[in-house]
């Protein structure tokens, strides 16, 4: 496939992503980012098989072993949204050309209620899949503890499959020292900046090895409050995840620690930058329900804390002369800063995985399926229908970089290099009830009901009581 064919199919399919998956009105960014699963351009699914030329030989082996024998095989695997996600479809056929006695049978359980209705799917005695995936970590979590979900630790073992090449994502949904899921897909936070506000300013692009204080400094330069010429150094989306997981970076931290003081001190930056006009209030964001992609494209907001997904949306939107691009066509992206003593390139993510049902009859056959899809070859194929996989490779960075509208300076594709990934939701069985407390006081302390040292008495009561302490 050509360079340009391949820009525009990115464009077009991670547009359709963006649209859909960030639009919501869900308290955690984590939830917009993965009920996104349908919301790909359909228009592109016919050609997405196309992103499989690049890859090569990658994961070959794995692929062809489970059909090896001439047996014919059909592996049955829950999806949601199949008409509008093209990679359900580029990733069926690339592994069925590769293993022409193997048959992969998707079944639709619609992205509505997916975890539900796929636990109670995998409930019954009779339940005949094989392949199943996993939208969320709450519902990882059900399905891990109904005992419906193989230990995939033996078959990652055999394969010689390296964790580490999944940037420690891996590590965070691990239960009791046993992996259940295998990511194929991921969405991470970068800065998105306005290179034209930093030039008018005469101050320096954003570099990808940022502390904290460094990124404060950096947006307050960039402020100027003169009212009707108003510039905002930074914004932040009203979604939890965009203060609190801040603090998440330093590798110590996750919100199922069950005490939160270190989360202080980034409220106290972003209520302290509400105060000085650096960036716009919770308050008013919330009023006016303004999201965070209308900020960014108005032309006078500096830099914006927000995920992969983005990329798309602004190509797309400036293509199509949604977005005017003299307000915002010049952007770039760097790594997310990070808390002093922290690791460069550390951002958080969130993922979607790939199970092997406990009742399944061809188990071999179905890891090896799961394998293919995480591998190299799938992640080229996800990077080719305009999504981030979970396993970054050089070539999946070139392909995301080299599309049409990205931008081309050396920094923004040195961006897409990830060190370290920190789940939004890292596994625990009380996740989402712990997750329901810290929305509600983050809302709280954002619209100043209470102070940051009162709100967070409150998340380490009332998360306290939920894991018994």
């Amino acid at each position: 496939m050509k360079r340009r064919a391949l820009s525009m199919l990115l464009v077009a399919s991670m547009a359709g992503t963006l649209l859909a998956g960030c639009g919501g009105d869900s308290k955690d960014a984590g939830a917009d980012a993965n009920a996104d699963g349908g919301a790909d351009n359909a228009a592109v699914a016919g050609d997405a098989a196309a992103g499989t030329e690049a890859a090569g030989g990658a994961d070959a082996g794995a692929a062809d072993a489970g059909a090896a024998d001439g047996e014919a095989v059909t592996l049955k695997w829950a999806i949601w949204d199949q008409e509008t996600t093209p990679y359900w479809g580029a990733l069926k056929d690339a592994y069925e050309a590769k293993n022409p006695n193997v048959t992969i049978e998707m079944v639709d359980l619609g992205s509505a209620d997916y975890m539900t209705v796929l636990a109670t799917e995998l409930s019954g005695s009779d339940t005949d899949f094989d392949v199943v995936t996993i939208k969320d970590v709450p519902g990882y979590a059900t399905l891990v503890q109904k005992n419906t979900l193989e230990s995939l630790d033996s078959y990652i073992a055999d394969a010689g499959i390296n964790l580490a090449d999944f940037n420690g994502v891996t590590d965070q949904v691990t239960v009791d020292g046993s992996l259940y899921e295998l990511p194929f897909r991921s969405d991470y936070w970068l800065v998105f900046y306005n290179k034209d506000v930093f030039d008018a300013a005469g101050v320096a692009y954003p570099t990808n090895d940022m502390t904290m204080e460094d990124y404060d400094a950096l947006a307050r330069q960039l402020t100027d409050t003169t009212y009707g010429s108003q510039v905002y150094g930074c914004h932040y989306h009203t979604w939890r995840s965009a203060v609190e997981l801040f603090g998440t970076l330093d590798g110590q931290h996750s919100v199922l620690d069950g005490t939160y003081e270190w989360m202080a001190p980034y409220y106290d930056m972003i209520l302290s930058e509400e105060d000085d006009g650096v960036c716009q209030s919770y308050t008013d964001l919330s009023t006016e329900g303004l999201h965070y992609s209308a900020a960014f494209s108005n032309g006078n907001v500096a830099m914006l804390n927000m995920g992969s997904w983005f990329i798309a949306t602004l190509i797309a939107n400036i293509d199509s002369g949604e977005y005017d691009s003299a307000l915002c066509g010049n952007w770039g992206i760097a790594s997310y800063p990070h808390p002093e003593g922290g690791e460069a390139g550390s951002t958080i993510a969130t993922i979607t995985g790939l199970s092997v049902t406990s009742a399944s009859q061809h188990k071999d056959q179905a890891f090896d399926f799961v394998n293919f899809v995480s591998g190299d070859e799938g992640a080229t194929i996800m990077a080719g229908t305009g999504n981030f996989p979970a396993k970054m490779t050089d070539n999946v960075i070139d392909i995301i970089s080299g599309m049409a509208g990205f931008p081309t300076d050396e920094s923004s594709k040195e961006a897409l290099n990830i060190t370290n990934a920190y789940l939004e939701v890292p596994y625990a069985e009380n996740v989402s009830e712990i997750n329901s407390v810290l929305d509600t006081y983050h809302t709280a302390i954002m619209n100043r009901e209470v102070t940051v040292e009162e709100g967070i008495a409150s998340m380490n009561e009332e998360v306290g009581k939920i894991l018994g302490n």
